[in-house]
């Protein structure tokens, strides 16, 4: 939700910016903004996509080596221009782009009414711009005007701000993600590393309460203000020019006289190493194929392999303290929580040890429960949602063990946890999860044989997958799928079932169907059928069931409870029980939540193309779900 980006170096801003904030749009966003610095602050806004800023924007007339841009996901405010980012104070003087939601923003305002200040939006974020006004009208300097801001604030926030005959930006993050990239081009500021990625690989992150000061005119004595970022270069790369050795950290900024100081607001000056991302920026390109979606469903024949690949000491440890946890907790939102569903009933099955899958939303109702001898996994792709993050800061109150399943290393829920499983499943560009959902099945379905002593036969069943994944994503398939996606098309409807762990692929693939499509998809376990969805079905509804080897004939009976109410049975499958429509995968026993779900990812794409959407970009999603 939302994306920011700031820089500040030797080029134009605008180009970084925009090509920033396009890197950005799979965090969804219903309108944009820039705002570079010159002598005065110039921007454009737009309540639409970043193609249409970009048409507003002519980078000779807007031209500055200092900038920020958001792409702005409504909280507070309609979507309009006005309530696009960037906010202002009265003399439009200061300007800052925010991620979060200020909880204190209405009596923050106020008091800040009561001094005179006029709002010129309905936004929760500008309050953060006149809170900064305020603090310079009491002689504070900008930087401390800044830090007076940010204490003042109330819930998360990720926000850049900049001022006029100011050659510095200022950023500050809580509970919402905000990163520096460091390169020899500029230093950014971001909400998420794909922004930059293109330029550097390079990256600090930020701890809750840090700020950030990137100055472009540092004091001649700057080389004591960057001793916080000391080890971000190698020794090799240093180019002494103060005789100070941590100065070359910044040896290609120093140059350009520019300097970083990261304070926290509880700590004081603080230091934060410099990581290197190791991922290939091909991997967050599109490349040949139409959409983001339909690239990464293809992918996935690659990145379950990659999932199992991890750390054996990592794997023992987290192998053991399930084994000494007296309760055992499964948590995530959306697709990841459907993932520690399916492997609450893989721990059953394999491993014979009870899990309990849970909303993140809704752990906080369990955190009695919770003791110092509870085991909790979060499930997070971004490892940033918010929901997640709350619910695992529960658990560390009451002393409970963290083990976190996310697909990049550095987010804020590594940070939060003892242990951390990475899917390595490269960038995940739709909004969509694809192989980041398959991946953790797959992560959850490893654990389970681990646990069980049978890690090395886990092993040979997945590189054994290859071929069916790769079968199930090639062209025949998604041309057979295409024309089952052309009799759901205008079907208002779709209904799901499944049993056991095609019970959790039904609700997948009953999301993956409505956030795409727009078509209401709903999923059932399939003997709750008689309980109240028959009433639900009449002649031509249309019914996906998922079938295994192990629960046929129940579910088979479920369908022909659907068929004899004049429903529509597509039966996934690896054998044709009379379907009306048949579309075969493989039967591979546990991992048949990763076979079955795929033909459904390809549905949901072709039925989004059919109806003429956006299949990376549904409307009213984020890719990172920040906010509460």
């Amino acid at each position: 939700m939302c994306g920011i980006i700031g820089y500040i170096g030797e080029e134009n801003a605008v180009y970084f910016l925009l090509k920033g904030l396009k890197n950005l749009e799979y965090r969804g966003y219903d309108s944009a903004g820039i705002a570079v610095l010159s002598d005065v602050i110039k921007w454009k806004k737009v309540a639409g996509r970043v193609e249409e800023l970009c048409s507003r924007v002519n980078p000779r007339e807007m031209s500055g080596r200092i900038g920020i841009a958001h792409t702005r996901w409504a909280t507070h405010g309609a979507v309009t221009e006005r309530n696009a980012h960037p906010h202002f104070d009265c003399t439009f003087s200061i300007a800052v782009v925010h991620n979060g939601i200020i909880e204190n923003h209405r009596h923050l305002k106020e008091i800040l009414r009561e001094k005179g200040h006029k709002f010129s939006s309905d936004t929760d974020s500008e309050v953060i711009a006149h809170l900064i006004e305020d603090a310079l009208l009491l002689n504070r300097d900008f930087v401390s005007a800044c830090m007076h801001a940010f204490s003042s604030l109330e819930g998360s926030f990720a926000a850049i701000v900049m001022k006029e005959g100011e050659h510095k930006i200022v950023g500050v993050r809580k509970d919402s993600p905000l990163v520096i990239g460091v390169s020899a081009r500029g230093i950014f500021l971001a909400s998420d590393i794909p922004s930059f990625l293109e330029w550097t690989n390079r990256v600090i992150y930020l701890h809750n309460y840090d700020m950030v000061v990137v100055d472009a005119d540092p004091a001649p004595d700057a080389c004591g203000d960057v001793r916080n970022v000391r080890d971000m270069c190698d020794v090799r790369d240093v180019n002494n020019h103060c005789g100070a050795s941590h100065c070359g950290a910044l040896s290609a900024l120093t140059e350009k006289h520019a300097s970083i100081r990261i304070y926290n607001l509880n700590e004081g000056l603080v230091q934060r190493p410099v990581d290197s991302v190791e991922v290939d920026i091909e991997q967050a390109k599109k490349g040949e194929f139409r959409h983001f979606m339909l690239k990464e469903i293809t992918e996935q024949a690659d990145t379950i392999k990659k999932a199992i690949q991890q750390d054996e000491e990592t794997v023992k440890n987290v192998i053991d303290a399930i084994k000494n946890a007296f309760g055992i907790f499964f948590i995530g939102c959306g697709s990841s929580y459907h993932a520690c569903l399916a492997g609450s009933y893989l721990f059953s099955r394999i491993a014979k040890t009870h899990v309990n899958a849970v909303l993140a939303s809704e752990f906080e109702n369990y955190e009695h429960f919770l003791t110092d001898k509870t085991l909790v996994f979060a499930v997070s792709q971004s490892g940033e949602t918010a929901d997640v993050l709350d619910a695992v800061r529960v658990a560390r109150d009451r002393g409970s063990r963290v083990i976190s399943i996310v697909n990049m290393m550095g987010c804020s829920l590594t940070r939060e946890s003892d242990e951390c499983l990475l899917m390595n499943a490269g960038p995940e560009i739709c909004v969509l999860s694809t192989k980041t959902y398959t991946s953790q099945v797959t992560l959850m379905a490893m654990l389970a044989y681990a646990l069980a002593g049978n890690y090395d036969d886990f092993v040979s069943e997945v590189k054994r997958l290859y071929l069916d994944i790769y079968n199930l994503t090639s062209r025949t398939m998604r041309e057979r799928l295409c024309e089952v996606a052309k009799m759901l098309a205008d079907k208002e409807h779709i209904y799901l079932i499944g049993r056991g762990l095609q019970y959790a692929t039904a609700l997948e693939a009953a999301l993956k169907i409505k956030e795409v499509s727009y078509i209401h998809a709903e999923a059932f376990a399939g003997g709750e059928l008689k309980h109240g969805p028959l009433a639900l079905i009449d002649k031509g509804t249309p019914c996906i069931v998922f079938v295994s080897k192990d629960n046929a004939s129940k579910i088979i009976s479920n369908a022909e409870e659907v068929r004899a109410r004049g429903g529509y049975i597509i039966g996934i499958s690896s054998v044709n029980y009379d379907f009306d429509c048949w579309i075969k995968v493989p039967d591979s026993d546990m991992l048949n939540p990763v076979v079955q779900i795929i033909p459904v990812q390809i549905l949901a794409y072709q039925l989004a193309l059919l109806r003429g959407l956006d299949p990376d970009k549904p409307r009213n999603l984020a890719k990172s779900v920040t906010v509460t």
